[in-house]
């Protein structure tokens, strides 16, 4: 049945979008708006409400996206004929005025219509036949700003054709402009207040806090809600004022009740809400949003960041509403900071609001857990695309008493410590992050004689030395980068998830770190070129200092860093070595070894490498030493073909192959253990008399072919390649001299 078979009073026929996960307090929204709530379906909800009622519905809803005024529902629908037909039976004329502007938006498929925008000229094309037949001169099309949108959707051959009352999606409340980073929608923001109950504490009198507001949605929406204010009252455009059924009066009614309602309650608004944030930029986009909601007295925003973070003075309730929607940590490389952020949210929570309820909303629920507190109730939402939880939890005190509630534990369960070294830590920590941060401490320890000697500022600090936290930990300078191996088949990745986020939160404390300084990426089994592909585009490196050499190293943007640090035994070896010596690097990388026989002594070089990316590398190395490129060339090309065609000699010759390549750019494949013999005789030719070969790699269980031990004279130096850092593991490279035999 079409509208238009309906008397002008009876009650119409809608739909209200809406997120998903948020169908059911829609439905309790329309109720309490008077309209009739009906069936619930994915992302929205069917009703039935009055032309006045369907007003107030898109001027008040807090949780909708669109509110969709239903002409026909027809099912068995699958061919463009059928759909065009259905269309054209509609009475267009009465919807539609003459010289009116046309948009439709199409949404879903059949096995005939398989793209939106041919679905969408079948309907546009079936209101023009209506049109027409009636009389009427066709209508243009606009589609960002018509006088009136048409809603299609047709999903398993079940066809709904509306009119798109809302125009706009009514989360576009219109006070944000500037959105930034993948923002929290308005109406997304509301839904969360009304789970966390905020309508009853505002009615309450209880204060709200969010300690991350950002550009302030959160804050803004809780302002509407305390002071009665219709979320859409300042909304330019809404959709039915082009429906040739509106009704002017009707709707200015809804308006100036809405009017009344807000003016009063801004005045009697008490409440007090407030925001913190530690960026300016934010501050200043949720102190614009505020004024362009009409709601700026009712919140107050200061500059503090979380670990600033203190109770105002002038808050004095002893109950109210913490919430936030912190960063989630959607890359492996945020989790440092994020960690920590999670746990000092946790921390102040229990130190400045005891007694209140926090609202967290996050897309991260492991990182949840580093809060310390017990969700009571958890709600699955979708923020955008991403699956998220909003968590609440009953904030207590950090009293001893409390810790084993705080760590989310039952009291039976492992205990907790309260110590990290060298700097206590505000939470407690698990008994294994205890002993892993000090592990970190020992090590420490252990290697300061060794580097005040050698004035190292790069080195491996921890191995896996613990079974439980699988990580290799390397120190540059006052940064850390963190590489977690990939757990095996038979560990739960729950469990592994929470050693990793265990050791991340110790972690800057033990080692005197800032947070925002520690890098992580996961170690996997690696083939062809993928330790040196990007993971990251921040451009962030920083040069160190390797005994005379500086050395540009990027600790986010790659697996590896462009430093290998267990090769620095054998970088200062070639540097004592190359004095007055011509000199070869094959698979050079970033040419850090080129840099130190440079330095050495070296009359001139040729570093040979398959990476554009890695040679520009090396050269900038070389700039940053003030080497001469003329005398120190940097050479793109497959190793195995460069050595076939040189005619070069060199006196000494560093290669250092990958253990396994598929890279497109070579020929062949490269196995280490299978093709070391030819790449060692193709170095050999180019090796003059009296010269060295130092060949290594990083296979564990290499083994040098006997028949180059016959051929040439081969000495094994491994063990003396390995600096106190990396003497845990001496199977982590092999490293050999070659020379011709006289």
């Amino acid at each position: 049945m079409t509208m238009t078979e309906t008397s002008q009073n009876a009650p119409l026929n809608l739909l209200a979008t809406c997120p998903k996960g948020i169908e059911g307090l829609l439905a309790d929204e329309l109720a309490a708006l008077g309209a009739t709530p009906g069936k619930t379906t994915v992302a929205g909800v069917y009703f039935t409400a009055s032309q006045s009622i369907a007003y107030r519905v898109c001027l008040w809803s807090r949780l909708a996206n669109r509110i969709i005024l239903q002409l026909v529902r027809e099912p068995m629908i699958e061919t463009p004929e059928q759909l065009r037909d259905v269309v054209a039976r509609i009475a267009w004329t009465q919807h539609l005025a003459v010289g009116k502007t046309l948009a439709v938006d199409f949404h879903g498929r059949s096995d005939h219509i398989r793209h939106t925008r041919f679905g969408a000229q079948t309907v546009k094309d079936g209101v023009v036949d209506s049109l027409q037949l009636a009389g009427q001169e066709r209508p243009s099309i606009d589609t960002k700003t018509p006088d009136l949108r048409l809603y299609a959707h047709l999903h398993r051959a079940n066809l709904t054709i509306g009119i798109d009352l809302s125009g706009e999606s009514l989360h576009r409340r219109g006070y944000r402009r500037d959105v930034g980073h993948a923002p929290l929608k308005e109406n997304l923001a509301a839904a969360l207040l009304i789970r966390a109950g905020w309508p009853e504490r505002a009615k309450a009198g209880e204060p709200l806090i969010d300690p991350l507001c950002g550009a302030g949605t959160l804050l803004i929406e809780a302002a509407l809600m305390a002071a009665d204010q219709a979320p859409n009252l300042d909304r330019e455009r809404f959709g039915f004022k082009g429906w040739a059924g509106h009704d002017e009066a009707l709707w200015l009614e809804q308006k100036r009740e809405a009017e009344a309602r807000a003016s009063i309650g801004r005045k009697r608004c008490k409440t007090q809400l407030l925001g913190f944030d530690q960026s300016p930029a934010a501050l200043s986009a949720a102190k614009t949003n505020a004024m362009r909601a009409g709601i700026p007295a009712l919140i107050t925003l200061h500059g503090q960041s979380l670990a600033q973070l203190t109770r105002p003075e002038t808050l004095i309730a002893s109950s109210g509403l913490l919430i936030t929607n912190p960063p989630y940590g959607e890359r492996l490389g945020e989790l440092p900071e994020l960690v920590r952020l999670y746990a000092q949210l946790g921390e102040k929570a229990k130190a400045l609001f005891p007694g209140w309820t926090l609202a967290m909303f996050t897309g991260n629920p492991d990182l949840g857990h580093r809060l310390g507190l017990r969700a009571h109730k958890q709600y699955a939402l979708k923020n955008g695309a991403l699956d998220a939880k909003l968590l609440l939890m009953d904030i207590g005190t950090s009293t001893a008493n409390n810790d084993a509630q705080a760590e989310g534990q039952p009291t039976d369960q492992a205990p907790v410590a309260t110590q990290v070294t060298p700097q206590k830590a505000s939470r407690a920590v698990s008994e294994n992050a205890q002993m892993f941060a000090n592990r970190l401490v020992k090590n420490q320890k252990r290697l300061k004689k060794w580097l005040k000697q050698s004035g190292e500022t790069c080195y491996r600090l921890y191995d896996a030395d613990m079974p439980e936290f699988a990580l290799a930990i390397d120190r540059y300078g006052d940064r850390v980068h963190v590489q977690e191996y990939a757990a095996p088949s038979s560990i739960n990745p729950a469990q592994a998830q929470k050693r990793l986020f265990d050791a991340l939160e110790v972690l800057p404390d033990a080692l005197g770190v800032d947070p925002s300084k520690v890098y992580i990426k996961r170690r996997e089994r690696q083939t062809g070129t993928a330790q040196y592909q990007k993971r990251d585009a921040s451009g962030e490196r920083f040069d160190v200092r390797e005994g005379d050499a500086r050395l540009w190293v990027n600790l986010r943007d790659y697996l590896d860093t462009g430093l290998f640090l267990d090769h620095r035994p054998v970088r200062r070896m070639l540097g004592e070595m190359a004095s007055g010596k011509r000199f070869l690097n094959l698979f050079c990388y970033t040419a850090t070894a080129t840099v130190q026989a440079a330095l050495g002594g070296a009359s001139d070089s040729v570093s040979v490498d398959m990476s554009n990316t890695y040679l520009e590398w090396a050269k900038d190395n070389f700039t940053l030493n003030e080497l001469d490129l003329r005398l120190h060339r940097v050479v793109r090309d497959d190793c195995f073909r460069w050595l076939e065609t040189a005619n070069a000699e060199f006196d000494l010759i560093f290669m250092d192959p990958p253990t396994f390549s598929n890279s497109k750019k070579m020929r062949d494949t490269l196995d280490v253990q299978r093709d070391h013999p030819r790449l060692v005789e193709l170095a050999m030719a180019r090796l003059a008399p009296g010269g060295t070969l130092v060949f290594s790699n990083n296979q564990r269980r290499f083994k040098l072919d006997d028949a180059l031990s016959e051929r040439y004279a081969v000495e094994e130096i491994t063990s003396r390649t390995f600096d106190p850092d990396f003497q845990r593991r001496t199977n982590m490279h092999h490293v050999f001299l070659l020379r011709h035999r006289s």
